[in-house]
């Protein structure tokens, strides 16, 4: 089934786990209590937007890593709301040929990536199939190109929380919006004010 097919499909699916939020993806699963909302809010910021001491690498390319992970986990709410939030950035510094490079991630490529971003990414996708196959090369190589010691820490902790993530979403199979279009007005919210922030309203549908 082609990926945008199955998309629809996707969000078309009723829940198996009953009595859910009427919302859909990981709102589903933060809305289940306040706990959960904060903490789960709190964990995409401290991974996400927050400073994380030594690190080079942007909001949008910890985006990036996000998208990847998520496209490898198949899991659809993750990959189009990441990408729609790494695409919103990426624009917002003035990156071109944004929609192809996202695509390609979702797909399973590198292109149009650096080196360094192309190595993080490298490692989270190792981490999201099988963390301890993960060698010491695949570290040296994005140290190589420019990476920080925090920077492949962050790509390690990224992959680790969006596989948890990506099963919450899918293992409640909280709903999935039919287009990756519906996170458009989320994706400049979240851009100006990260993930906890009172003002992110809006609800992809």
């Amino acid at each position: 089934m082609a990926r945008d097919d199955e998309r629809i499909s996707r969000a078309g699916e009723p829940p198996i786990v009953g009595s859910l939020p009427d919302v859909p993806g990981i709102l589903a699963a933060m809305r289940l209590t306040p706990s959960l909302e904060q903490h789960l809010r709190g964990l995409a910021d401290a991974l996400l937007v927050e400073d994380f001491p030594g690190a080079t690498i942007s909001r949008a390319e910890r985006e990036v890593i996000a998208t990847a992970v998520s496209a490898g986990n198949d899991c659809f709410y993750c990959m189009d709301s990441h990408g729609a939030f790494a695409s919103e950035l990426l624009s917002r510094e003035g990156a071109g040929g944004v929609s192809d490079l996202i695509d390609g991630i979702k797909s399973g490529g590198s292109e149009g990536l650096s080196p360094k971003l192309a190595a993080l990414v490298a490692i989270a996708r190792g981490v999201r199939r099988d963390p301890r196959a993960v060698a010491r090369s695949e570290i040296e190589r994005a140290l190589d190109a420019g990476a920080s010691d925090a920077d492949t820490q962050l790509a390690v902790l990224i992959a680790s929380a969006f596989c948890m993530y990506n099963r919450m979403v899918d293992g409640l199979r909280a709903p999935t919006p039919p287009s990756a279009e519906a996170f458009r007005e989320r994706a400049a919210q979240i851009a100006e004010h990260g993930y906890s922030a009172a003002q992110v309203t809006a609800i992809p549908r």
